[in-house]
């Protein structure tokens, strides 16, 4: 039988349309990941190991082992995580997602995600908020204290809150957002307070201590991007049942681990394409400049290869006041998404396009025969750790992975 490869990406791209994202548990990451022991660490991006780590996610490997009790100090966490006992695996290869550094050890909550179209489940930590923050590789004691708190108050008061509300869909918060000004990748302003409207009143109906709702609310309220957690990990629901389907070319993941750009194909299954990973061009803090920065980092990349992200800025001009460009670029970017994409999601919509659906399943096909890179929006990170976020801006992987991987994919169907 002729391949048909239209075929294959027109199916690819109807599971990716009619997944339904829901969250449904928080539960520590032992507990429901996947392959997660007491010496794994799980890392965005595609695999690597502690000698290739960039700073911000050996600062993470360290403070999650020192959140972790494994050590004491970031001297004794260096020796351990260089010492070959803890295994180092990708989010990916998980069902799982995490911003930038993208670090789970076994003891952090993870929110849940369930699929209910096809089953299947996804799961990301909770966001911490901007400042010193593991994601970026800050690992001092009042991060710690912070993961700590998150750990032991605030997942348990949302787990019991969940139990109340019953499950709630968050592809529909993320389809309301789009309508709102936001991404759902830098950009999270709406998305949060609809969330925090969904989950409010049951809060109040599990708390009797109203100091801890008030901290509850006040931490996501302060939060802008508390829903990017959320928003990943329903992409990753969404295309986990694309991916392996065979024949198509369409792009099933997009991610980085500060070192490699990585992406995953359908028809070519668990395959990593990877190339050095590229700087980010865009707006950088007070005193920061292109020197501080560390190449492109993290799994969030999860909401452009979904159909959202920096594939919707057209819903969301104001962003690029964080990531730089004019909002007729913000237009444009989006435009021109839909050359080098499958189709278009219904559930996504753009009221600034007439109401048309995102431009969704990246043809790598479509993307070398056009010399057209995917386009995303992003943080920047400082290239040592522990200092954080130095800005925001945006980025396209490199053509390469997107060349190995149609090289691959031919060999793979002797075209």
């Amino acid at each position: 039988m002729k391949l048909d490869i239209n075929a294959a990406n027109e199916k690819t791209l109807e599971i990716m349309k009619s997944g339904q994202a829901e969250l449904v548990d928080i539960k520590p990451a032992r507990d429901v990941i996947p392959g997660m022991t007491e010496n794994t660490i799980l890392h965005a991006g595609p695999p690597i190991d502690w000698s290739r780590m960039c700073g911000p996610m050996k600062g993470a490997v360290i403070g999650a082992l020192i959140y972790e009790g494994r050590a004491k100090d970031e001297t004794e966490a260096a020796e351990l995580a260089a010492s070959g006992e803890i295994e180092y695996s990708p989010c990916h290869h998980h069902n799982s997602v995490g911003p930038m550094a993208g670090i789970i050890s076994p003891s952090m909550p993870v929110f849940v995600l369930k699929n209910k179209t096809y089953g299947n489940y996804a799961f990301c930590t909770l966001n911490e908020g901007l400042g010193k923050v593991l994601r970026y590789g800050a690992f001092s004691q009042d991060v710690i204290e912070k993961l700590k708190w998150m750990e032991k108050v605030l997942a348990p008061t949302l787990q019991s809150a969940l139990t109340i509300s019953g499950n709630i869909d968050i592809k529909g918060i993320i389809a309301q957002a789009l309508h709102m000004g936001d991404e759902c990748h830098n950009r999270n302003k709406a998305a949060t307070s609809l969330f925090i409207r969904e989950i409010a009143p049951s809060l109040v109906k599990v708390q009797e201590k109203t100091d801890v709702i008030s901290d509850v609310l006040d931490f996501m309220n302060g939060n802008d991007h508390f829903f990017l957690n959320l928003s990943m990990p329903a992409g990753k629901a969404i295309l986990t049942p694309a991916s392996g389907i065979e024949g198509s070319t369409v792009v099933t993941a997009m991610s980085r681990n500060g070192t490699d750009f990585g992406i995953r194909v359908s028809g070519t299954g668990d395959k990593w394409f990877t190339a050095p990973a590229p700087k980010v061009e865009g707006l950088y803090f007070p005193g920061f400049t292109d020197d501080d920065a560390n190449p492109d980092i993290g799994d969030s990349s999860i909401t452009e290869t979904t159909g959202y992200g920096g594939f919707a800025m057209a819903a969301a001009p104001a962003i690029v006041q964080f990531v730089g460009s004019t909002a007729g670029d913000a237009l444009n970017f989006t435009k021109k998404m839909y050359e080098i994409t499958v189709g278009e999601n219904n559930s996504f919509t753009i009221p600034s396009l007439n109401f048309r659906g995102t431009p969704t399943g990246i043809d790598i096909r479509k993307v070398l025969e056009l010399g057209i890179l995917p386009q995303i929006n992003t943080g920047i990170a400082h290239i040592k750790p522990g200092i954080g976020q130095v800005g925001a801006g945006l980025v396209n992987p490199p053509q390469k992975i997107f060349e190995d991987a149609l090289i691959t994919f031919a060999e793979d169907y002797n075209l």
